[in-house]
């Protein structure tokens, strides 16, 4: 009777082995594909959501002329509630006019107004920013060469 039960199992186990193998698909043969086409720069809107209050602000990057900065860096460091022990680095690109949103930001923050600094190659500019007294806020930054630092 043992022996009829392990045969069993040796049966079971060889079908669910074959089933398997069977079902088993070999991969298709996919035709060679093209170049991978370079990437576009973007013109949709970047949105970085900060997930901790209702305010929002949109930012254009500009150079001194005037000129929309594509992939300039943008970013800022919030501290906010109770003596500013919560904390927030939020940091995105700007799209191919110079645009980029940071939304879901708190109303209070610690020591305001945020400081909102952005940057590309060598150029480098700074946007201040209260939520508390323009939550929903449009702003440019225009970008200017980098200031040596004055030595002592």
């Amino acid at each position: 009777m043992k022996l009829d039960g392990m045969r069993s199992w040796i049966v079971l186990a060889f079908m669910a082995t074959i089933g398997l193998l069977m079902n088993a698909q070999s991969p298709a043969h996919t035709p060679p594909s093209s170049p991978t086409p370079t990437p576009q720069p973007s013109e949709e809107l970047p949105v970085i959501d900060g997930g901790v209050g209702p305010c929002s602000i949109v930012f254009t990057v500009t150079d001194a002329t005037g000129k929309p900065i594509y992939a300039a860096n943008v970013k800022v460091h919030i501290a906010y509630g109770f003596a500013g022990i919560r904390k927030l680095d939020l940091e995105a690109g700007t799209n191919t006019q110079g645009k980029v949103k940071f939304k879901g930001l708190p109303i209070k923050v610690h020591n305001p107004p945020l400081e909102f600094n952005a940057s590309k190659d060598q150029l480098v500019g700074i946007a201040t920013y209260d939520p508390a007294t323009e939550c929903q806020a449009l702003h440019d930054i225009m970008l200017d060469k980098r200031k040596a630092a004055a030595g002592y």
